[in-house]
Order: C-alpha cells, then structure tokens, then sequence
C-alpha cells in the first residue's frame, strides 16, 4: 500500500525561532498562528450547555435551526440570497473540508486543481491527499488551455488579506462554467473587511443568478472565537452539497449537536460579532502602524486577521530578527514559492500582547 507524501507540518520548524522569542525578558509575543485569545461570547457558551444532555446522535445535515440560521447570517451580513436551506452542510470547522473536498467531491488522479499562488497550506494538501495535480495561479490567464477540475479561490485571502473584487469573481465563475470547473470559494475571514469589503462567491452579483458548480466555505472560528468548537459549514450548489451529505453521512462527519445549537447562537449574535470586529480593528491599527514606522512595507492586508508584512529580504532572515525582540511570526514560505520575501503577522493575541509587540518594534 503506497503512502501519500505529505510535506512537512510548517509551524514545526518555527520550533528554533520560537526558542529564541521566548527568552526575551518581556516573554513571548507569538502572531504566528490565526488562532483567536478571546473568550468564547456567553450567549453562545449558553446555547452549547443548554442541550448538553441530549444522549443520540446528531444529524449529518444539522438541526432545522442551524441552516436557517445560516440562511439568515448570510443575507444579513453579506447580502447573499436565493441559497435553499437544504443547501447549508455543517463541518467540523472547516480544515477538515479544505484536506478532504477533493476527495469527496470526487476528484482524484488525472484532475488538476488550482489553487492560490500564495495559499494556506491545507488546499495543497487536500489536492495530495486526493492524489489529483496541482498548479498555483492566481488569474485564469495563468491557468492556460488546461482544462482544472476544481478551482479554489480566497477572499479575502490568508495569508496576504488581499480581496477579490465583484469584477474579478464574475469573471472567474464565467470561465469556469464554460470549462465546467468547480469553484470554491474560502470565506472565512469574509465578516472581517477593513479597507475594503469583501463579497461571497454567491453573491447575485458575481453568480448571476445560478448557484450551479459553486461552493463556499465559511468557519466562525475567526468571527465567533470558536477554534475550539471546530464550527464551519459549506454551502452553494445544492447539487454538490446533496453529494457532499451523502459521503459525510457514511463517513460519520458529524458536526455535535451542542456545538450545533453554539452555531445558531453565533449565527444569530451580531453583537458578539462587531464587538470582536472592534478588538481586531483596535490590535490591526496599532500593530501596523508600528510595522510601518519600524521600516516594514505591508502588502495586500485590506481583510482577515494578518499583516502580510515585508522588510524587503528573505522571510526567515525577517522570521529572525523579530525573534531577536521576542516576536514570533510565520514565514511566507509557508504558503508558497512566491511568499519567501514575506511574513505573516497575526493579529491574533491580546491587547497586552500586541501592546508589548508595538513597544519593542518603537525601541529599534
């Protein structure tokens, strides 16, 4: 039986320079990770202690409440409309999907899958682990005459919170029907524009009125604090989501029923989710200021939850030097070819952590 050769887990090799953070006097400051610090809000901690005793096995598809209230979240939040309830599957975050879509929707060897020039690893992953090709490329032009199977897109984008524009996806979803590719779209920093904002893939606008070969993935891991629940769901196609359930009922991917009813109160709490807004815009603002005036240029980085952050030199001789202050971030290369000259600065610590960051980076 042959394995697949998978690459190795990146942030194992930060293990040096995290070493090195940690022995300054001030302690560590680690914006390696995108992995939220702030509490979990008390209405949804309610919601997923009031069905805690409830002993049988949850659905596949998720409670009547949670797709409705996916529903709801979407048009009200992202002005997206015309998507069935029947159409809205829970994950089990949505990591898991990313690793195994390929797979379920299909694909395997002799398709080819796009991903992002620079991407989070998982898509490329998921393409190994389905035994598919892979090409990175950001524009279709790139793509040539080659005809891809699945196409993955991300806005806004982790690592570099770059967004795609309405024009941009229209035209994406245009080539790909032509060429019957599938196209999913990774929003799960979509709630967290700053200097501009971000559209889904199903928004009328860019689908044109048909949902036909188009997925989207979203997470309330960013928006909600909920890493630790492992909360996300796809939706789009109701097609491919029909299929989608089918291979998550017999592969018991089931998302737990308290973490369901967790879902909905997240889903339907707009003012945990501003509030949360609130903290990421206080740490983003002060954090890249002290980038910018510490000689940093910053790319991209108009959403989501980092600073694609360069000091024009290879991203682990950068990886180094904030180590040198205690700091602790994730090389570009982590995310592709193309990133080497970058690093992502996360703006995923406390108040008092970010604080300590801006002073060391002002004392230079």
């Amino acid at each position: 039986m042959s394995r697949v050769a998978l690459p190795d887990f990146p942030w194992d090799s930060l293990a040096e320079a995290k070493a090195k953070a940690q022995a300054h006097p001030g302690g560590l400051v680690d914006l390696s990770i995108g992995t939220p610090v702030d509490p979990v809000p008390e209405s949804i901690r309610a919601a997923l202690a009031s069905v805690s005793e409830i002993p049988g096995y949850p659905t596949t598809h998720g409670i009547p409440e949670l797709r409705a209230a996916a529903i709801d979240a979407l048009s009200r939040r992202h002005g997206i409309e015309g998507v069935p309830e029947a159409a809205v599957l829970p994950t089990i975050g949505s990591k898991e999907l990313v690793a195994s879509l390929p797979r379920q929707l299909g694909f395997g060897p002799g398709d080819l899958i796009v991903i992002p020039e620079v991407a989070y690893p998982t898509y490329e992953v998921g393409v190994l682990l389905a035994g598919a090709s892979l090409l990175r490329a950001d524009s279709t032009f790139a793509v040539g005459p080659q005809r891809p199977s699945m196409l993955w897109i991300n806005s806004p984008s982790n690592p570099t919170g770059r967004v795609l524009g309405v024009d941009h996806l229209r035209k994406v979803v245009e080539w790909a029907r032509e060429r019957d590719v599938v196209v999913v779209s990774d929003e799960c920093y979509l709630a967290l524009g700053w200097e501009s904002e971000p559209v889904s893939i199903l928004h009328p606008s860019v689908h044109g009125g048909s949902l036909d070969g188009l997925l989207a993935v979203h997470s309330l891991s960013k928006s909600a604090n909920l890493a630790s629940y492992r909360a996300g769901f796809v939706t789009g196609d109701p097609k491919l989501v029909a299929g989608l359930l089918e291979i998550r009922k017999h592969s018991g991917l089931i998302v737990p029923r308290p973490v369901q009813e967790a879902m909905v109160a997240a889903l339907k709490d707009d003012e945990a989710l501003a509030a949360q807004r609130e903290r990421y815009a206080r740490r983003r603002l002060v954090l890249r200021k002290a980038l910018l005036d510490s000689g940093f240029e910053i790319s991209h980085s108009e959403a989501g939850l980092y600073l694609w952050s360069t000091r024009g030199e290879a991203a682990l001789d950068t990886v180094d030097w904030l180590a040198d202050r205690g700091i602790l971030a994730a090389p570009g290369t982590f995310y592709g070819p193309t990133g080497g000259r970058h690093v992502r600065i996360a703006l995923t610590a406390t108040d008092e952590r970010i604080d300590a960051a801006v002073e060391r980076l002002a004392s230079i």
